[in-house]
């Protein structure tokens, strides 16, 4: 096993397992790919694509990438859009040497689900899901407030895991919206 999974989960993300008792720990704990267990639940599933370019990631998604401070990621930021409602914010990150490398397939993925391509790969490898609460102190909600209304009151529960292929590091953060209560119905 490679050592970047341990550096998966700093202080403030736990591991999803520790989120038993919270009312989204299915879609928290679920290892399966998030956009197929949307699609089960819906008629239509759309990808809104965000951003997808280089940006600088957070304190915490450097250091599970193991990157210097200062250095551009590549990056994407999608919602996931079930029956016309936001479900799920995601956002994805990798080093800019791996887009010409081990995940080259990201630089091409427009708008299609990036779930589906990395459940294709059999060379994936995934760590362990990991969870955190989110709050308007934290500047990826004021990200996604700038997309999707939000009361600012409202926590929101995130996941996150490392997937590798070829051992090199693809972060992927999963925000739970408020309207994917009505998915689980």
């Amino acid at each position: 096993m490679s050592d970047i999974f341990p550096r998966v989960a700093p202080a403030d993300w736990q591991p999803a397992l520790l989120a038993a008792n919270h009312p989204l720990h299915g879609w928290l704990g679920d290892t399966a790919s998030l956009t197929a267990r949307i699609e089960a639940r819906c008629s239509q599933l759309r990808v809104k694509v965000l951003l997808q370019g280089l940006a600088r990631p957070h304190h915490d998604e450097a250091v599970v990438l193991g990157l210097r401070a200062g250095e551009l990621v590549c990056m994407r930021e999608v919602l996931l859009i079930a029956d016309d409602r936001p479900v799920v914010y995601a956002r994805s990150l990798l080093a800019r040497e791996d887009l010409r490398g081990a995940w080259r397939m990201f630089a091409g993925i427009g708008g299609r689900p990036l779930g589906a391509a990395l459940f294709a790969d059999p060379l994936v490898r995934r760590a362990p899901l990991n969870a955190h609460r989110m709050d308007a102190r934290d500047t990826r909600y004021c990200r996604i407030a700038s997309f999707v209304k939000l009361d600012g009151q409202q926590a929101l529960w995130a996941r996150r895991s490392c997937f590798l292929r070829h051992e090199r590091p693809l972060i992927v953060c999963e925000v739970f919206l408020p309207a994917i209560r009505e998915l689980q119905k």
